[in-house]
């Protein structure tokens, strides 16, 4: 996904004006657990929260809980990465009343050939110092779905790939 000059200046003006966002842009270069490259998540700040450009290859097909981690660690087993993203420190899942982690994002329905391209807006997500805290942070796509209800991770089983978030330059 490419922004425009002008786009990215009212971006920027906006996030400015703000005063909580720390970067326009990130990235997450997705890797599974044998080290391959998977795909990669590009997120763009706007005035309505982040978008993500979703653009995934050589991925097992079928339905994948994808998710914010909060911790910007992706070792082989990806367990360092810790739980879903929540500053907020609300329940799980989409159907919870009391609201969902900012990390909770919908599941990806990757077809037979293992690729996919989707673009989601996550309304609570910011790029800002919460984070890019000290420990960072990470996407994460898990070997199932996200039943949007188990707390506090959606019973999605194993980590299947991870990419941390890094601030574009």
């Amino acid at each position: 996904m490419q922004i425009s000059f002008r786009r990215f200046l009212v971006i920027a003006a906006l996030t400015a004006l703000s005063g909580s966002t720390l970067a326009a842009a990130a990235t997450a270069s997705l890797e599974n657990t044998d080290g391959e490259p998977v795909g990669t998540v590009e997120l763009h700040a706007t005035p309505n929260g982040t978008l993500l450009n979703v653009v995934l290859h050589a991925m097992p097909s079928g339905v994948h809980a994808f998710h914010i981690h909060e911790i910007g660690r992706c070792d082989p087993d990806f367990g360092h990465a810790g739980g879903h993203y929540n500053p907020e420190g609300v329940g799980h899942g989409f159907l919870d009343e009391g609201g969902f982690h900012v990390g909770d994002m919908p599941n990806l329905h990757i077809p037979d050939n293992g690729a996919l391209s989707v673009e989601i807006l996550n309304h609570q997500l910011a790029l800002d110092e919460r984070l890019f805290d000290e420990d960072g942070a990470s996407i994460m796509i898990h070997a199932g779905p996200d039943d949007y209800t188990s707390d506090p991770s959606g019973a999605a089983g194993a980590r299947i790939a991870c990419g941390v978030i890094s601030p574009s330059d």
